[in-house]
């Protein structure tokens, strides 16, 4: 494992997505309960791909953790998609977590409802509860969350948003094996904003594989800009990002 800092931003560098979802969880693991001992009941926000698999599952099989005090929130979720579909980012944590370790609550986004009254919904949630924890990924293009490039905003009045998805963050759908085809890829998704997810206190961001390489080393070493919505992980408060060999091949 190799360790860097940029700005305030610590990278870390693993030979294999395996070391690095091991690496993450168990500092995330640590987090929790250091957070846990301080008070009562600690709120998270996950993200749902699958470039967050193998920290799932080795999150899951961390012991000691007292899930029972943990309020948890998904970043996106697509609209006109229900629950139970396949490619529902609230059944991914489900099957991938939750059913396997039980929240105190998990409030997931509701894909069936109005846009416009589920972002009120979410964000009024939010507001109840400070976000501890953000366990985060980035997109081919260089989003997080999808805070896509054109609709990306560092000062978002919004803590919730619906927004129209890139066709580049459309077609990763495809290239991840979630859809066949891209016009089988929902236009519309609800997103928090990118200063929701600033507002953390400890960001955890998971981003194997090769496909990812470019937008890395735009979140890293480009301009701090909305063209790489990512970039502005460089002025969070804290933030720890987890590559692998094939995500750091540019650096």
């Amino acid at each position: 494992m190799e360790s860097t800092t940029i700005h305030q931003l610590t990278v870390l560098r693993h030979t294999t997505r395996e070391a690095m979802g091991k690496a993450v969880a168990l500092d995330v693991a640590g987090k929790m309960k250091e957070l846990l001992g301080q008070k009562e009941v600690i709120s998270m926000v996950f993200a749902s791909a699958p470039s967050q698999n193998e920290f799932l599952d080795a999150l899951r099989d961390e012991e000691g953790i007292f899930w029972d005090r943990v309020i948890c929130f998904h970043l996106d979720e697509y609209v006109g998609l229900p629950a139970d579909a396949p490619q529902s980012f609230s059944l991914y944590l489900r099957e991938r977590l939750f059913n396997h370790r039980h929240p105190k609550q998990f409030h997931a986004i509701n894909g069936l409802n109005d846009p416009q009254e589920e972002c009120k919904r979410y964000s009024e949630l939010l507001a109840s509860h400070s976000i501890d924890i953000a366990c985060i990924g980035i997109g081919e293009n260089g989003h997080i969350a999808f805070n896509d490039p054109h609709v990306a905003d560092f000062q978002d009045p919004l803590k919730v948003k619906a927004v129209q998805l890139d066709e580049s963050s459309r077609q990763q759908q495809v290239n991840d094996g979630c859809f066949d085809a891209l016009d089988h890829v929902p236009v519309q998704a609800i997103t928090l904003t990118i200063p929701t997810i600033l507002s953390a206190s400890a960001i955890f961001c998971t981003v194997p594989g090769d496909r990812k390489s470019r937008a890395v080393h735009e979140t890293l070493y480009g301009p701090i800009d909305v063209q790489c919505p990512a970039s502005v992980l460089r002025r969070a408060e804290s933030c720890r990002i987890y590559l692998d060999e094939d995500s750091a091949s540019l650096l």
